[in-house]
């Protein structure tokens, strides 16, 4: 297998262009975030959830503070995390802006709960997380988000949704465990000497 590798000086920067490219490589399930209540609402689709402590539940999203999302979850301090299953593409996308639409027309089309902080959350996700906003980090472009978890549902297993190389694929677990079986190459110092 051939890489490049560069070496950066402590004095240059990586560029934009070359730290995207290099992101694309880490695989990252998609959610929808929700944020608002009533018909003041809104969401986007992220790819940087990450879970934080089990006692207290808590995760964290990381947010471009210039989507149109992110007024809301400012003020509000609550938000739904929605873990979506591979056969929510079209959820993914709409709450990415690919149709253009803003606000409480991305949630058209889908089925919708409120749990806990009275956010919109997916019926149907793989897991749909109540939080509260403990803490924000602002940094350069993104806030950090910190979400103490007030409710969640958990469906059945199913096939989830990824961003991986600049798109979305399905990640199965069984159909996946089979095909890294069939790829693997045992390895003789591991096989049992009988």
């Amino acid at each position: 297998m051939n890489s490049i590798v560069r070496r950066m000086s402590d004095d240059v920067a990586a560029s934009s262009g070359d730290f995207r490219s290099a992101m694309r490589h880490l695989a990252g399930g998609v959610s929808v975030i929700t944020v608002g209540r009533g018909s003041d609402i809104s969401g986007m689709t992220v790819s940087s959830v990450s879970s934080l402590a089990l006692d207290p539940a808590s995760l964290l999203v990381s947010v471009n503070r210039s989507a149109s999302s992110w007024p809301l979850l400012e003020r509000e301090r609550v938000f739904g995390i929605n873990l979506l299953a591979a056969d929510q593409l079209a959820i993914a996308e709409r709450f990415a802006g690919k149709d253009g639409l803003k606000g409480a027309a991305r949630f058209a089309g889908a089925e919708w709960r409120k749990r806990v902080s009275g956010v919109p959350l997916l019926i149907g996700a793989l897991a749909s997380i109540d939080c509260e906003v403990e803490d924000i980090i602002e940094r350069h472009s993104h806030a950090i988000v910190i979400g103490r978890v007030l409710h969640l549902d958990v469906a059945p297993p199913a096939a989830a949704l990824a961003y991986w190389q600049g798109g979305y694929v399905a990640v199965e677990r069984d159909e996946d465990v089979l095909r890294l079986a069939a790829l693997s190459v045992p390895d003789p110092r591991l096989a049992r000497k009988g």
